[in-house]
């Protein structure tokens, strides 16, 4: 069997992908088959974590400009992801993988809350972390809390699934034309402005020299094949 390019990764799986077809909530065979993928690239032997965000049952920022105070909308669109990791955590654990859900917001009854060391444990036994609450702070992202897992858990780099196949200097839903990068630089995502994730993310990833790979998900064993070191997506990197 094919040697993993990666020990411990974090995927950065964003909510609206979880909705699948629908716009809006959890698309059931979309998350099947997102838990086949992660279980199959956890069989490589690697330790896997998983950021998930909310934007499929609530985001903070979005209805924060309908009047609701920043903080809140943001402590609401926390709540959500919790909602998909537990979905996350159900579609798993239906096919016999062994995981857990921390959160960055105490609420024992549903998940642990985020302990480092702990969730350092689980990766070492074999199970699945998968992080919710996003950093427990207002004004933070999923993308920032996926950042800060990964340099938390010591993952070597940040997969992060979206509905493309790599980083474009423009939409390429909207913009014909539109040119991918098999390599960029976290300068020149910052400096472009590139949909990649929000810049604080970037950053603290520059300063951290934490590799960013971005590819599709929709794509069956796409993520098998980032884990074993194939040249897929787009990387994002010091140089």
């Amino acid at each position: 069997m094919a040697k993993p390019k990666y020990r411990r990764v974090i995927v950065k799986l964003s909510g609206e992908a979880l909705s699948g077809p629908e716009k809006f909530g959890i698309h059931q065979p979309t998350i099947d088959r997102f838990a086949r993928d992660l279980i199959t690239a956890h069989g490589l032997g690697i330790g896997l974590g998983v950021v998930v965000g909310g934007g499929n049952v609530l985001r903070g920022a979005q209805i924060s400009e309908d009047g609701l105070s920043r903080p809140t909308a943001d402590s609401m669109g926390m709540l959500a992801t919790v909602i998909n990791a537990l979905a996350l955590q159900d579609a798993l654990e239906k096919q016999h993988v062994y995981t857990r859900v921390q959160t960055a917001i105490e609420m024992n009854q549903v998940a642990e809350p985020f302990i480092r060391r702990r969730a350092i444990r689980h990766l070492e036994k074999g199970r699945v972390v998968i992080f919710a609450g996003g950093t427990g702070n207002p004004y933070f992202s999923t993308d920032t809390a996926a950042a800060l897992r990964a340099m938390e858990i010591k993952a070597q780099v940040i997969l992060k699934a979206t509905r493309v196949d790599g980083v474009y200097d423009a939409d390429p839903e909207k913009v014909k034309g539109a040119k991918r990068f098999d390599r960029i630089t976290y300068l020149d995502v910052l400096q472009k402005g590139l949909s990649v994730m929000d810049s604080t993310a970037i950053s603290l990833c520059m300063d951290n020299q934490m590799p960013i790979v971005v590819f599709n998900m929709n794509v069956p064993g796409n993520l098998k094949r980032v884990v074993l070191g194939e040249q897929v997506g787009s990387t994002v990197t010091a140089a």
